[in-house]
């Protein structure tokens, strides 16, 4: 019997195993079809579960990278990927993937490495080649890049991606017709490759072979008609043939389709002014604001003083020498000529240099159209091509605000409610406080909003005013004011939370709620004053360089106080990390950048999957010009789930 018992659980043992076994694999399968819908921040989920329960497994690394270097977190695909060939040295794909990687944070060199050691193991991988000579390409080693291209079509003489970068290595070696032999190859093996009538388009455009360039703009519209691209460089052939009108109607669909593509409002602004519409003149700042680089108008104008400056120079100079000719006799005057034969013959001399006049101030209007149409700003697309589209849905591309994640409360669940939206972390003095209520309200701590539960807040005060008259302890009087904070009667709830800590000056976790509502109510007041937004922000925008809010001295009274609690809370529980969080946040408030990350630090410390300390910290760093660290704790902050933190690495470290 009992032999049969140990094979029994021997069999059980396995049977558990198997089955784990088929989850872990039920999460990469879920975790690669979410990369290959796009969906990326559900992939990255999938694969922390995975790395959770099998660390040592380097697929899951290796996906989880590819998922943020799709969100172009470049620096989190990188330390997966490290990850992985840590624990599979001879991993091929992970040395390609981290080589592209680098070459997107413009690290070509490195990139290169990565390539080379992909190439050692995988000799016959004809994307490894294709992306070594796009970075050879970008440090501008044209024979090595060709060469590479070259080794990719030895291994697959279809590689439309390497026949296009080859194209692009020869347009800018001047091989322009060369590269049009390798467009028209991709061109036949994928007739309805928008992207190569678009490269082959530009390669004519460079002969001067306008008609057939705009024949090839045509046909990459009609395959891909969202493509601005395409609009804005048809728009320039027809702005080279005159063709101003259509060229306009070419860049408002541009513009339409891109409205940040500032070549479209500077090439636009060209054409109206050659017209004289109205308009231009807004184009050209908006082209500017843009892309600094577009604000040629500022340099025209400069020519244009220099040369009205030279004309006024001129002009005293034959005044001088006019002067001169006027003190001696007229050699046109010849004796005996009248006075209405003199007048005659100025009159005739005055009509001539008007028509000379006018005949130079329509030779300088041809220059000034020649020159606008040599300034023409054609987009190139030739930079590096990639795999993948862009997809506008991605949560990278998103206009977000950018904003400091808030301050965490303490709030309550009903019994036996199910809420997991405002549940997050778990907190063993926050556990201690249920176990002296008996779980009953089930307290948690959140920085979620809790306006939908004013109802059930206003339930419990009437509950533990029963209780407090019963029993009015320090744990009492404390959970009162915490559901008094919850519906905003702070008065009530400062009142209350002062009772409890005269009643138990040993409690930490009043004086963390009480620095809260204090902030609350001077949140309030800020927000009733119109002084201050419901939420704090840092600029990150170093044009800018904004230095927070400005701080009264009543505001850093009020602060300091809030400090203070903070401070006397983790005296009393070290480990309390939302304490180091809160405390972050409020130096923030106050412009203590520096003491601000150490709190975080902290807390981070304590703990480890801490997503709103890690986005934080990266906000902070890149205030402070840590563009590296920064973007290193967003990408930590964007695995653990908050998704805004790829846009910011994607609008300010990449």
């Amino acid at each position: 019997m009992k032999k049969l018992t140990i094979i029994f659980i021997m069999l059980l043992s396995f049977s558990f195993v198997a089955e784990a076994q088929l989850n872990i694999n039920h999460f990469i399968r879920v975790g690669r079809t979410r990369i290959s819908i796009g969906n990326y921040t559900g992939a990255i989920e999938y694969f922390n579960i995975v790395i959770e329960f099998k660390p040592y497994l380097p697929e899951a690394y290796l996906y989880r990278g590819i998922a943020k270097h799709s969100l172009e977190d470049y620096r989190g695909a990188i330390e997966d990927y490290d990850k992985a060939i840590e624990i599979k040295p001879y991993y091929p794909m992970a040395y390609n993937n981290r080589g592209m990687a680098y070459h997107n944070l413009r690290r070509y060199d490195k990139a290169i490495e990565d390539y080379n050691r992909a190439l050692e193991f995988d000799p016959d991988d004809e994307t490894i080649y294709n992306n070594r000579g796009i970075a050879k390409l970008a440090l501008k080693n044209l024979e090595g890049a060709i060469e590479d291209y070259n080794k990719a079509l030895e291994i697959n003489p279809k590689s439309t991606h390497a026949l296009m970068n080859r194209s692009n290595a020869k347009i800018v070696s001047g091989d322009i017709e060369g590269a049009i032999k390798d467009l028209n190859q991709v061109i036949i093996i994928r007739p309805h490759y928008a992207a190569a009538y678009l490269n082959r388009g530009l390669a004519r455009f460079e002969l001067e072979d306008y008609a057939s360039a705009l024949r090839d703009y045509d046909q990459a519209i009609r395959f891909d008609p969202e493509n601005a691209l395409a609009f804005n460089n048809r728009a320039i052939v027809k702005h080279k043939l005159e063709d101003y009108e259509g060229a306009i109607m070419d860049y408002d669909m541009a513009i339409k389709l891109n409205p940040e593509m500032a070549s479209a409002y500077f090439n636009r602004a060209m054409a109206r002014e050659i017209l004289n519409m109205p308009g231009y003149e807004n184009d050209y700042r908006i082209a500017a604001r843009l892309n600094p680089q577009f604000d040629l108008s500022k340099r025209r104008i400069d020519s244009e003083q220099l040369a009205q400056q030279q004309k006024q120079q001129s002009g005293n100079t034959q005044q001088q020498q006019q002067n001169t000719n006027n003190q001696q006799q007229n050699p046109n005057t010849q004796p005996g000529q009248s006075s209405t034969q003199i007048d005659a013959a100025n009159d005739t001399e005055k009509a001539q240099e008007e028509v000379a006049a006018r005949a130079e101030k329509e030779r300088e209007e041809e220059r000034r159209r020649r020159q606008i149409v040599r300034d023409l700003v054609v987009e190139d697309t030739r930079d590096l091509p990639e795999e993948a589209e862009v997809d506008d849905g991605r949560i990278q591309n998103k206009n977000i605000a950018i904003e400091l994640q808030p301050l965490f409360f303490i709030s309550a669940f009903e019994k036996n409610a199910v809420d997991y939206d405002r549940f997050q972390y778990y907190n063993l003095a926050i556990d201690d406080l249920n176990a002296k209520n008996n779980y009953n309200p089930l307290l948690s701590i959140t920085n979620k909003p809790v306006v939908s539960y004013q109802s059930v807040f206003e339930n419990f005060i009437l509950f533990f005013n029963e209780k407090i008259d019963v029993q009015p302890n320090a744990s009492n009087y404390l959970n009162r004011g915490i559901f008094y904070s919850l519906t905003g009667d702070y008065n009530s709830a400062l009142e209350d939370m002062n009772k409890a800590i005269s009643l138990d000056d040993r409690l930490g976790v009043a004086y963390f709620s009480r620095a809260n509502c204090v902030f609350k109510m001077h949140e309030q007041i800020e927000l009733i004053s119109g002084s201050q937004s419901n939420s704090v922000s840092i600029s990150i925008d170093r044009k800018t360089q904004a230095t927070g809010d400005e701080v009264s001295e009543a505001s850093a009274l009020d602060y300091n106080q809030i400090l203070e609690d903070y401070q006397i809370a983790l005296f009393l529980n070290p480990n309390f990390f939302f304490g180091y969080y809160n405390r972050a946040y409020i130096k923030l408030r106050l412009n203590d950048y520096r003491g601000a990350i150490e709190d975080l630090n902290r807390a981070i410390d304590l703990e480890p999957e801490f997503a709103e300390a890690f986005f934080n910290r990266g906000l902070t760093k890149i205030y402070l010009n840590d563009i590296e660290g920064g973007a290193l704790d967003l990408s930590r902050a964007g695995e653990l789930g908050i998704e805004g933190a790829y846009n910011i690495i994607k609008r300010y470290c990449n």
